[in-house]
């Protein structure tokens, strides 16, 4: 049984359809690659995973550790142990990173547990990720740079441990030691029992978070899947390439 099983997802943003049919499966102990070029709805699917909304399912399903998870709110998703990292996280002002991070906790885990050790699992997690101390008073994503929010947001997966990870652009704005930093602390979490949906746009961070899978979506459909060398391939002739030899798929 598959972790993660989306069926001809449909999805429309405002009554503009988005998702025009995605399958996609992903298995306990899997890293899968989702990339394709601007605008192709790789956003939105990794949004629709954690039930915003704004996006509407208007055919198809997604089931999570197999229940139908399509219409549960975000809140059930997260306790069931799903989790989204933003390539544009929001500012909190006012809540500090060890407030947000134990309140987050509590609401996912239950208080049992998470008192006892939250300060010295914060400690050891902040160490992995070369965080100061300091960090952990900062107010949330206020006046923080690009690396330190995607810091922040791999923190916060090493914290939560969810049994999906959904990482939307991790590598977005993070210059080559920040991208090896974060790079590392996704690697430590992978395990025979979570699964990893990394979305980038670009092969980089395919040099240090190694999936088993990769998969190419162009305009709202999966036009392609492959091993890890498909990366490679699509950077040397990018996503024209892939659109000329798959056209009734990505049209």
């Amino acid at each position: 049984m598959s972790l993660l099983a989306i069926e001809d997802l449909h999805v429309e943003v405002e009554g503009k359809p988005i998702l025009k049919g995605v399958n996609l499966s992903i298995g306990k102990g899997q890293v899968h690659a989702l990339m394709g070029p601007n605008g192709s709805g790789k956003s939105t699917l990794s949004y629709t995973l954690l039930g915003h909304p704004k996006y509407a399912v208007t055919r198809g399903r997604i089931l999570f550790d197999g229940k139908d998870v399509t219409a549960a709110k975000t809140h059930e998703r997260a306790r069931a142990g799903m989790f989204l990292a933003f390539q544009y996280p929001t500012a909190i002002p006012g809540v500090s990173v060890a407030n947000f991070l134990r309140t987050s906790l509590k609401a996912i885990k239950g208080d049992e547990g998470v008192v006892k050790t939250f300060r010295k699992n914060l400690r050891e997690k902040m160490q992995q990720l070369e965080m100061d101390e300091k960090f952990a008073s900062r107010y949330v994503n206020d006046g923080f740079s690009g690396g330190e929010k995607k810091r922040l947001e791999t923190l916060q997966l090493a914290m939560i441990e969810p049994k999906l990870a959904v990482l939307d652009e991790t590598d977005s704005g993070l210059d080559i030691d920040a991208l090896r930093i974060v790079s590392e602390g996704i690697n430590r979490l992978a395990s025979p029992e979570r699964g990893i949906l990394l979305i980038t746009h670009y092969q980089r961070i395919l040099d240090y978070v190694k999936p088993q899978f990769i998969h190419v979506l162009v305009e709202g459909r999966i036009a392609h899947s492959g091993g890890p060398g498909l990366a490679k391939e699509l950077e040397s002739k990018g996503y024209d390439w892939l659109q000329e030899k798959h056209p009734a798929e990505a049209a």
